[in-house]
């Protein structure tokens, strides 16, 4: 059964985690709504009620960052895989800054395949390339995978999101504690849909890269083991 990729959550995370994107799609980049759009927007927003059904939302213009509309926008939630948003952010880093490679090699641990949720049912010292995981984390929010990719990167999966707790307050993300990499429900693991603007926008402003594993919509991995991708 072929699932349709996680982090579509990017550009559809109103519904996934109380935030909303708007986008349109031109050659390899995503632009958002002009300059004249915005400002009607933004002139409106105290002004215009969309009867949303979350408790949280925020639309913002990707390359400035203005904020056209909000509602609740620093209620804080748990983010469940949308906490991977971040996880991606820091990986893609490690890749840009020459780190990590995408052919790299990465094993996973008896941790990593102990993950419960979305996952590929990696077996212990089962070993995917860095595209590998990346495609699986995508497509199927891989629990195992990204936390292979956090223990590679970091060593293990507390330092990496200590990583991430720190990226999170570079970028001003004041709603925002991670206490894993995957999402899976813990515990003041929270943040807002502000935040996750914040830290989606530097994703693809920083590492348009990763839209070559969030706009697939299928594909397959493992020689077609994994019965969810």
């Amino acid at each position: 059964m072929y699932y349709k990729k996680f982090i579509f959550t990017l550009f559809c995370i109103l519904i996934l985690c109380t935030s909303c994107f708007s986008f349109c799609y031109a050659t390899s980049s995503y632009i958002w709504s002009d300059s004249k759009a915005s400002q009607l927007l933004q002139t409106n927003n105290n002004s215009t009620d969309l009867k949303l059904e979350s408790d949280g939302a925020i639309l913002i213009e990707q390359s400035t960052g203005t904020v056209l509309y909000e509602h609740n926008a620093h209620e804080m939630f748990r983010p469940a895989s949308v906490t991977k948003v971040m996880s991606l952010l820091l990986i893609m880093e490690a890749i840009d800054n020459g780190q990590i490679s995408l052919k790299d090699d990465v094993t996973c641990s008896k941790n990593a395949a102990s993950m419960g949720g979305s996952q590929i049912w990696l077996e212990e010292n089962e070993t995917l390339t860095v595209d590998e995981m990346l495609k699986a984390i995508c497509m199927n929010s891989a629990n195992d995978c990204v936390v292979a990719m956090a223990e590679f990167i970091a060593g293990s999966e507390e330092e990496f999101v200590n990583r991430m707790n720190n990226k999170a307050k570079e970028l001003g993300m004041h709603d925002t504690t991670f206490k894993n990499c995957h999402g899976l429900d813990e515990d003041n693991h929270v943040t807002s849909s502000y935040d996750i603007a914040l830290m989606s926008r530097e994703l693809l402003n920083k590492h348009p890269s990763i839209t070559k594993y969030t706009t697939v919509y299928m594909d397959s991995l493992r020689n077609r083991r994994n019965p969810d991708l």
